[in-house]
């Protein structure tokens, strides 16, 4: 186990070197392509040939006259990169199949390409090596003033995209709102007519297991509000009152009151347990689908009404969107 592992760090060790050395070179090789393209400005080129003439015309004849086959050795290097790559990704089976590995790392394999166009891909190696490297705790290049820059610009220009692109989505829903079509009708008939009978379960049946939870776990405490709302209605009536005073008055009374307190209770402890019977289900499920017409039921003049207030609200949000929030943070 602890060969395999040393085996394992070695071969991380070797792969962050050629990764680093695979940094140098492009790195040199874009540096050499800046300096190329730059020595080909006419003023350029005179004003280096004033400044390092011996400097000017070495660099004439042994670079810039032999600059393609010099970028060959460097497209053989990137090449060999990727071949090794490849064959690293073959042997960890890192993808699904063998040949998606050109595909996935498509700037590698374009930016061995020795043209112009194609040359300028290889700074995307350089920002994948720097991934790698982040991704392996050896750099952390969100310290870097580079990137805090780059992040910053980057965090502004996607927040003014993405606000300009939500202003123009709600232009649109405010346009079909007030195109005269109206909204309100078409998803009635499209969307909640075709479900109406799902629609109608869904709520009776949230309904049913609401009004019976309430009622089961408060049972006893309804059925003391109960006996304490006969006993209070029983002595303020004045027919009872009266009858107090007659011999054995208070005995009656007292059992008059006991037994409409108990029919009282019977009748609610009944009623509670009534809710979860199907004769409840039927009528909640009729009342449901009663309030579900009711609220489906239209005219033109609260459709109206209702569109505007959307519009109003949309209106409203765009004001929010195009706050500009990266002027407070970077304030």
């Amino acid at each position: 186990m602890s060969t395999q592992r040393t085996r394992s760090l070695i071969l991380e060790r070797a792969h962050l070197a050629w990764d680093l050395a695979i940094i140098v070179l492009v790195v040199i090789n874009l540096g050499l392509l800046l300096f190329d393209s730059l020595y080909l400005l006419p003023p350029l080129n005179a004003a280096f040939e004033g400044i390092a003439p011996s400097l000017h015309a070495a660099y004439d004849r042994y670079i810039h006259a032999n600059f393609f086959t010099i970028d060959l050795a460097f497209v053989t290097v990137f090449l060999l990169d990727v071949l090794l790559g490849w064959a690293v990704a073959i042997a960890e089976r890192r993808y699904h199949r063998w040949f998606f590995y050109p595909f996935v790392h498509w700037y590698d394999v374009l930016g061995c390409i020795p043209l112009g166009g194609f040359r300028l891909l290889r700074v995307l190696r350089v920002i994948s090596l720097l991934h790698r490297l982040q991704r392996l705790g050896l750099i952390d290049v969100r310290r870097w003033y580079v990137y805090s820059v780059v992040a910053k610009y980057v965090d502004i220009l996607m927040e003014e995209l993405t606000d300009r692109i939500a202003i123009r989505l709600l232009d649109n829903v405010q346009r079909e709102l007030t195109s005269g079509e109206g909204l309100a009708s078409p998803a009635i008939d499209k969307i909640i007519t075709p479900r109406k009978e799902a629609l109608v379960q869904e709520i009776s049946q949230r309904l049913e297991n609401m009004v019976g939870d309430i009622a089961y776990r408060n049972r006893f405490e309804t059925l003391a509000y109960v006996r304490g709302l006969v006993a209070r209605t029983l002595a303020e009536t004045p027919e009872l009152q009266r009858l107090k005073r007659l011999p054995m008055g208070s005995q009656l009374t007292q059992g008059l009151e006991t037994s409409l307190s108990d029919l009282a209770c019977h009748i609610v402890d009944e009623a509670l347990a009534g809710l979860r019977s199907p004769q409840f289900s039927t009528l909640v499920e009729h009342m449901a689908e009663s309030g579900l017409d009711a609220w489906l039921r239209t005219d033109p003049e609260t459709e109206q009404i209702t569109e505007q207030v959307l519009v109003d609200m949309l209106e409203l949000l765009k004001d929010r969107i195009a706050i500009k929030r990266w002027q407070e943070r970077y304030e």
